[in-house]
C-alpha cells in the first residue's frame, strides 16, 4: 500500500508517494506563478493549483506506475488563507486572492468594530492575509462578484472538490480564515455575519486525519489506481509540515527559515496572545492546537541583500562565518514586506541602523542574518507571553543549511536547535502521512514521529549577554522609525 501528499504552495504544487512505513518513495513537483496586478495584490487562477495536480501525479504514475496503483490514501497540504469563490455552479467567479495579498487592511479594522469579540472568538487578529476582510474588501469593490458567491474555499480545499466531489476544509486551514471559533473547532455564525456570509457559504469541517471524501472514478482510472483512495482532511501548510516533522505533541516546535520565517509549537489546549500578533490556530490532529509566529521576509532578507552585493547567499553566509566574532555595530530590521509578528504592520519597512565607514557587504550580510534571528527571537517572546513553553526545536527551510545562522538563533532563544538528516520533511510528507492516517485509522501521534537528527546546534553562552544587548536595541528602533515614518 501506498500513500499520496499533495502539497498546493505558492511557486508550485509537490506530489510524494510514500509507504505503509512511512518511507518517500517518489515525489514530482509543477511549478505555479503568481499574479501581481495592482501594489498590494496578489493572486492566482485556481485552474492552474489544478492544472499543477494533473501534471505532477501524472509524473508519478509515469515513474512509478505500480505504486501510484497502490495508493490507498491522499492528503492534502496547502497554502493557507487563499479567498477561492465559487458560483451556484462551481465555477470560479474571480482570481483567488492570497495569503500575501494587503488589499483588505480597512476591511480589518472594520470587522474588528464591528464585532468587539472577534479577537475573542478567532483567537487572532484581524489581519489583510486572512480570508474573512478578502471577502469584505470584494463585497465593497466589487459587488456583482460578491452577490454571487455560493461558496468560499481554500486552495487546497478547491482541489479536493475537484478530486472528490466535495465541499470540506479541515480545521487547522479554517483556523486561518477568521470565520472559526478556534477553541470549539467549529464555524461562527457571529464571524461569518460580519462578512455577510452564513454556515451555507461554507465547506463542511473534518479533522485533518479524517476522511473527507474518495477519489472521483475518472480520476482513478487517469492514474491506474487500483482500489478507490480515501482523502484525508490534511492541513494548512504549516500544520501538515509539523505532521511531517513530528510536531505534534505539546511543547514540540519548529523554526522554518524559508522565504517567510515561522516559530511554530504544538499545544495541548487553545493557547491565543492576540496582543501579539500569535498565530493561534487547531492543528490537523484532533484535540490539538498549535501557535505560531509569523515573519514575513526569513531567507528573502537574505536574497534580497545577497542580489544587492553581487553575490549569492550562499556567499555570503559563507564570508559572515568566516570572520565571525559575535554581533556587530550594524542592525537590520527585516520588514522589507511589512510584518506580522509581533507587529501586525502591512507598512512596516526594513531598515539598516548602525551603517560606517566600515560597513561592508560581509558586516551588512551578518547584520541581515541577525535581524532575522531578532524576528525568530520576537516570536518566542510573544509565544512566552501566551503562557507556553517551546521544549524541543527542529530547524526545517533552505535557511537551515547554514550552522551560523542557527547558532545566532539558539544564542538568542537560549535552547538547542536539532538539524535532521537529509530528507523533506515539508507540507507534501506530512500530508501523505495524514492520508495513511485517514486510510488506516492509525494514531496519529505513532505515524507523525520526528526524524532522524543529524546534529545539534547549541547556544552560545559566551555571546548571550552581546546578543541581549543587541536585541534590545533591535526591539527599540521599531518604535523610534515608525513614528519617524509618521511624520
Amino acid at each position: 500500500m501506498t500513500y499520496l501528499g499533495l502539497d498546493i504552495g505558492t511557486s508550485g504544487v509537490k506530489a510524494v508517494l510514500i509507504d505503509g512505513e512511512g518511507r518517500a518513495l517518489g515525489e514530482a513537483s509543477a511549478p505555479l506563478s503568481v499574479s501581481r496586478p495592482r501594489p498590494g495584490f496578489s493572486e492566482q487562477d485556481p485552474a492552474h493549483w489544478w492544472d499543477a495536480v494533473l501534471k505532477a501525479v501524472d509524473a508519478l504514475k509515469d515513474r512509478h506506475p505500480d505504486l501510484v496503483s497502490a495508493i490507498r490514501g491522499i492528503g492534502l497540504s496547502g497554502q493557507m488563507h487563499g479567498a477561492t469563490l465559487l458560483d451556484k455552479d462551481n465555477k470560479v467567479i474571480r482570481p483567488a486572492i492570497l495569503w500575501n495579498d494587503v488589499r483588505s487592511a480597512a476591511e480589518c479594522a472594520e470587522m474588528e468594530e464591528a464585532l468587539p469579540a472577534l479577537r475573542q472568538i478567532a483567537g487572532n487578529i484581524a489581519m489583510p492575509g486572512f480570508t474573512a476582510p478578502k471577502i469584505l474588501w470584494v463585497k465593497k469593490h466589487e459587488p456583482d462578484n460578491y452577490a454571487k458567491i455560493a461558496k468560499v474555499l481554500l486552495p487546497k480545499d478547491y482541489v479536493r472538490f475537484l478530486l472528490t466531489g466535495t465541499y470540506v476544509s479541515d480545521m487547522s486551514d479554517a483556523a486561518g480564515t477568521l470565520w472559526l471559533d478556534v477553541e470549539y473547532r467549529g464555524w461562527s455564525d457571529d464571524l461569518l455575519a460580519v462578512t455577510g456570509l452564513t454556515t451555507e457559504h461554507m465547506p463542511a469541517l473534518v479533522e485533518g486525519s479524517e476522511p473527507s471524501g474518495h477519489l472521483s472514478p475518472e480520476l482513478c482510472a487517469r492514474w491506474g489506481i487500483a482500489q478507490t483512495p480515501v482523502v484525508a482532511g490534511g492541513g494548512g501548510d504549516n500544520a501538515a509540515s509539523a505532521c511531517g516533522i513530528g510536531a505534534v505533541e505539546p511543547g514540540t516546535g519548529f523554526v522554518s527559515l524559508g522565504t517567510s520565517g515561522v516559530l511554530f509549537v504544538s499545544n495541548d489546549k487553545f493557547r491565543p496572545n492576540t496582543e501579539g500578533a500569535v498565530h493561534a490556530f487547531c492543528h490537523a490532529i484532533p484535540k490539538t492546537w498549535h501557535q505560531m509566529g509569523v515573519f514575513l521576509s526569513a531567507t528573502d532578507s537574505l536574497n534580497w541583500f545577497s542580489k544587492l552585493v553581487g553575490q549569492d547567499a550562499a556567499g555570503v553566509t559563507a564570508g559572515v562565518a568566516g570572520n565571525f566574532s559575535g554581533p556587530g555595530e550594524e542592525i537590520f530590521l527585516p520588514y522589507l514586506s511589512g510584518e506580522r509578528t509581533p507587529h501586525n504592520n502591512a507598512a512596516a519597512r526594513g531598515s539598516f541602523v548602525g551603517l560606517s565607514h566600515l560597513s561592508d557587504s560581509r558586516t551588512m550580510g551578518q547584520a541581515v542574518m541577525e535581524g532575522v534571528a531578532f524576528a525568530v527571537r520576537d516570536c518566542q517572546r510573544v509565544l512566552t507571553d501566551a503562557g507556553t513553553q517551546i521544549d524541543t526545536l527542529i530547524a526545517v527551510g533552505g535557511g537551515s543549511k547554514s550552522d551560523l545562522w542557527l547558532e545566532m538563533i539558539a544564542t538568542n532563544l537560549g535552547m538547542a536547535i536539532a538539524v535532521p538528516e537529509d530528507g523533506d520533511f515539508g507540507g507534501a510528507f506530512g500530508a501523505a502521512r495524514l492520508g495513511l492516517i485517514a486510510a488506516t485509522g492509525a494514531d496519529p501521534k505513532t505515524v507523525c514521529t520526528k526524524p532522524k537528527i543529524e546534529k545539534t546546534i547549541d547556544p552560545r553562552a559566551d555571546l548571550k549577554s552581546a546578543y541581549d544587548d543587541q536585541y534590545a536595541r533591535f526591539r527599540a528602533l521599531y518604535a523610534g522609525i515608525e513614528e519617524a515614518r509618521a511624520l
